[in-house]
């Protein structure tokens, strides 16, 4: 699973933000900010991250139960995918 093309991570002021660029621009405007643990997600998912992965990483990072883990994750891909801001 990987952000669609087109849409970056910047951080501007200590702040992380998602910004569509070039064609994406006519299928998403505006941004998106992501607190520590989404960048945490974002980034992992530039890599191509599957759901599992995600919450393996998560698990390494931060202590939190799987279960936790596994919600967290959940909930960031379905809002991600719900924005139009994941490839399928």
């Amino acid at each position: 699973m990987k952000p669609k093309e087109g849409l970056l991570l910047r951080e501007l002021d200590g702040t992380a933000i998602v910004v569509a660029t070039g064609a994406a621009i006519s299928e998403f405007s505006g941004l998106i900010t992501l607190n520590q643990t989404g960048t945490f997600l974002w980034r992992r998912l530039e890599q191509g991250a599957t759901e599992e992965e995600l919450i393996a990483a998560l698990l390494a990072e931060y202590e939190i139960s799987e279960e936790i883990a596994r919600k967290d994750v959940q909930a960031f891909v379905a809002r991600a995918k719900d924005a139009g801001l994941l490839e399928d």
